[in-house]
């Protein structure tokens, strides 16, 4: 029974896990770049601009790291790498507005009154008012933070390959998940020649 309990609780956390919002990742690459020649990469310093956490900072470089080498790309321990790492970070403001008319409940019609519908509770239902408004406004403010990997050829130095990552701003264990997903979707798009 125990064991029953323990695989049922294990199957709700994975569940639950996969229905927490993730960020989106789109990627687009120079479909003539030599991909199966490069094996060395440098992280490029940051240019300037909005800056990660340093918890973040740290997360987004272990992700590319080991990422990279489980594709066969080494981060290079003197000079140039065959690639450059260059990453951006932005975060935006943005508002969310929805608009509800009457949630479902109905507009009165058919329910026997003029107030503009019945409304359930838990202690029943209650009327609206006549002329009440039907449809309602929910706002809500949010941080929407942007990633951008470029991977750049550092003999030709030309952009190869971009990854972007664009996902809620939220606390810092969810944005270190974000991050980890984002550069594992990034570099799984990374051509294998």
């Amino acid at each position: 029974m125990k064991t029953s309990i323990a695989n049922l609780l294990a199957l709700l956390a994975a569940f639950t896990l996969a229905a927490c919002s993730t960020a989106t990742v789109t990627t687009n690459y120079d479909h003539s770049a030599p991909f199966g020649k490069y094996k060395t990469y440098t992280l490029a310093p940051s240019p300037s601009g909005q800056k990660l956490s340093p918890g973040s900072e740290e997360v987004l470089r272990h992700a590319i790291r080991s990422q990279l080498a489980a594709r066969g790309v080494t981060e290079a321990k003197t000079g140039k790498g065959d690639l450059a790492i260059v990453r951006h970070v932005f975060t935006q403001d943005k508002v969310s507005e929805r608009q509800y008319s009457d949630w479902g409940y109905g507009s009165g019609v058919g329910f026997g009154s003029s107030t503009g519908g019945y409304w359930p509770s838990g202690y029943g239902s209650y009327g609206m008012w006549a002329g009440s408004p039907s449809t309602y406004t929910d706002v809500s403010k949010y941080t929407e933070g942007t990633l951008v990997l470029d991977v750049v050829d550092t003999h030709t130095n030309k952009l190869v390959f971009r990854g972007t990552a664009t996902a809620v701003v939220g606390r810092q264990g969810k944005n270190a998940r974000n991050i980890e997903k984002a550069v594992a979707k990034m570099v799984a798009a990374l051509p294998a020649r």
